[in-house]
């Protein structure tokens, strides 16, 4: 009984160390952040790290759910340049609201360039464009510049006004998710489109229901 005492007292704690350990080795490499322009996907952006850190802002904690049918929780963010934006400001006339994970990542560039390039005809359908990400002004600002960007971008820095929509990320929660939103004038949801690595999808599911309004 003496022998077996002993070896529990020495294994108990190599137990716990394990338990508290990450299974998957690779995880351990990344550390995400918020701004680099050596991305291998379309919204990631990673520096390696020898141990594994994720900023809360990051996390996505899903506080709510908006559904289709549904309005959604109002939000006040800052734009690239500085002013505040109410989502009532757009009342009264359709509405795109896409989240995407970050700027300057290749999918997010395809993307705000895409929704450029139609820009014409959301604005034939009445429709204002605007991006979300968690990307602070400086960010916006030289991204909207770079790639001549004629709609509206809104800092959620900590991903708050994301959390509160519920929208799930990917990659295992690694990777903000990409979804986008169609408001009509009265404010409701009658768009919900995710999908992540093809964004230029966003842009023509957003056409074809604005379109049919």
């Amino acid at each position: 009984m003496a022998s077996l005492s002993v070896s529990v007292k020495h294994t108990l704690p190599s137990l716990l160390q394990y338990a508290q350990t990450p299974k998957n080795p690779i995880s351990q490499n990344l550390t995400i952040v918020s701004r680099s322009s050596q991305s291998q996907f379309y919204g990631l952006k990673v520096l390696h790290s020898p141990s594994f850190s994720t900023p809360s802002s990051s996390r996505t904690s899903i506080v709510a759910k908006v559904n289709k049918g549904s309005a959604p929780p109002p939000f006040t963010l800052k734009d690239q340049d500085g002013k505040n934006v109410s989502l009532s400001k757009f009342k009264g006339k359709p509405v795109v609201v896409y989240f995407y994970p970050a700027d300057e990542t290749p999918g997010c560039t395809k993307q705000a360039c895409a929704f450029r390039d139609s820009y014409e005809k959301f604005k034939k359908a009445g429709a204002q464009v605007v991006g979300i990400s968690g990307d602070d002004i400086e960010s916006h600002k030289a991204f909207a510049k770079k790639y001549r960007l004629p709609f509206t971008l809104l800092c959620d820095e900590g991903n708050k006004v994301r959390k509160e929509w519920g929208i799930p990320g990917d990659l295992f929660g690694t990777l903000p998710g990409r979804q986008t939103y169609v408001l009509d004038k009265n404010g409701v949801v009658q768009l919900i489109y995710s999908n992540q690595f093809q964004p230029e999808k966003h842009i023509d599911e957003t056409l074809k229901l604005l379109q049919s309004l």
